[in-house]
């Protein structure tokens, strides 16, 4: 896995990176100790191998270290967590995908 550099923009609630000059994101909203991944957008310039999947990994292992669920509510990222089963317990109780 390649780890992608990420930024926590707070005031407007994204997870961002910038690639060649494209940032890619992943918006977000939080309630008490869940973050809500609401939408993921990869400018079309970004034609990295793997990229997506680094940058939905490296965004996750960001929350995971504080210790916060995650509710994917994009169709992408809900993918991924069924693709990536080692992220099943972030999930918050109740929660199936």
């Amino acid at each position: 896995m390649n780890e992608v550099e990420i930024k926590d923009n707070s005031f407007l609630r994204q997870f961002e990176t910038t690639i060649n000059g494209h940032l890619a994101k992943i918006e977000y909203s939080s309630q008490e100790r869940k973050v809500f991944l609401t939408k993921l957008i990869i400018p079309e310039e970004i034609t990295e191998e793997g990229f997506k999947e680094d940058f939905i990994k490296s965004v996750l292992n960001n929350i995971q270290e504080k210790n916060l669920r995650v509710v994917p509510t994009s169709p992408q990222i809900a993918g991924f967590l069924r693709k990536n089963r080692q992220y099943k317990e972030m999930l918050p109780v109740g929660i199936r995908i």
